[in-house]
């Protein structure tokens, strides 16, 4: 699914409102001659400013799905077109170098660094690019921090402020270069109900207001019945999608 160097990736023209376009993906592991299928031919789209929570029960393929549509794998078969480059076209290289640009990613856990202060990790991607001027980055770092509420907390560490404002920090960081998709994995799962329902309604907002793209693996039923829509999958195949339109203002 590589591409040569004389090859580089075809753009597609695609619908400007359908940021990612999955057709017919299929990721099997293992032995070519009986190979055990993850994900069966799965083909959806979703359209800029979406915010999709993707579910379903442990081993049913979400997490192989997000990290397709994070770069982070190849497909077996199918295409999946991000910001209309279709991700099978890219080498290893064009593939880091894609997602270092292109993707956001929020974790279940944090992943903010000690040592450094809150501006400092959100920076730290955006220098280590090399693409954008220190003043540029940190211009952009503190726009990112003060959009979540976090203006006050520039200076701290990481183990000064509460978990919910360390993720809150990691959605700052995930957002701060511009991405075409956000892509978060289960980014509620380590807080508590409280924090849970500021981070959802910090996802929200971005939808709403910015209009970021993001999708959201969680087990919450009730976040994923709040999101504009929800896909839900079953054994690698999806058996719900359901759209439900965008977050209520008074529920982010």
């Amino acid at each position: 699914m590589g591409r040569s160097d004389d090859a580089p990736a075809r753009p597609r023209a695609v619908s400007e409102d359908d940021v990612v376009d999955v057709r017919g993906l299929v990721r099997a592991l293992g032995d070519r001659a009986a190979p055990t299928t993850i994900l069966h031919g799965l083909s959806f789209t979703i359209p800029r400013g979406e915010f999709v929570a993707l579910t379903g029960a442990s081993g049913s393929g979400k997490s192989t799905l997000l990290y397709l549509l994070g770069a982070l794998d190849r497909a077996s078969a199918g295409e999946v077109w991000l910001d209309g480059m279709e991700l099978g076209e890219l080498d290893d290289d064009d593939r880091a170098a894609f997602r270092n640009e292109r993707l956001g990613y929020v974790f279940q856990f944090h992943f903010l660094l000690p040592e450094f202060t809150v501006l400092e990790n959100v920076l730290i991607p955006m220098l280590r690019r090399g693409t954008i001027a220190r003043s540029e980055a940190e211009d952009r770092g503190y726009d990112a921090l003060r959009m979540l509420g976090l203006e006050e907390l520039f200076a701290r560490k990481p183990g000064q402020i509460s978990g919910g404002q360390q993720q809150r920090v990691a959605i700052a960081r995930a957002v701060a270069h511009d991405p075409a998709v956000i892509l978060a994995d289960e980014p509620t799962g380590n807080l508590d109900s409280r924090n849970a329902e500021t981070v959802f309604g910090v996802f929200a907002r971005l939808a709403r207001e910015q209009g970021r793209t993001i999708v959201m693996v969680t087990h919450d039923v009730d976040f994923a019945r709040r999101a504009d829509r929800q896909i839900r999958l079953r054994d690698g195949r999806i058996v719900e999608d359901t759209l439900h339109g965008p977050v209520p203002a008074s529920r982010a």
